[in-house]
């Protein structure tokens, strides 16, 4: 079953690694560290759509700490945005 888990993985990034790549494509290493959370969240969005990024952004802090970092880095969201958003989930909790 592992396995079967690990070839179901690779033929997923296989399948994002040759799409055509629009001109705000996501990079590899985002889509890498987000494999589980867009799966888990947003995956009746085709990969790459705009609906996967609202998809995505509407999840927000509910996403991997991994996913987050790699959507800094790479520049899809800004670790001020990232601050604010947990400032704000913080104040509603109280």
């Amino acid at each position: 079953m592992t396995r079967t888990i690990a070839l179901s993985l690779a033929a997923v990034t296989a399948a994002m690694t040759f799409q055509a790549v629009p001109a705000s494509a996501v990079s590899i290493a985002v889509k890498m560290a987000c494999m589980s959370d867009y799966l888990s969240h947003c995956s009746q969005h085709a990969m790459g759509s705009p609906a996967t990024r609202s998809c995505m952004r509407a999840v927000g802090a509910g996403l991997s700490k991994t996913c987050i970092r790699a959507l800094v880095a790479g520049g899809e969201v800004s670790q001020a945005e990232v601050d604010r958003r947990k400032a704000a989930m913080k104040s509603a909790a109280n």
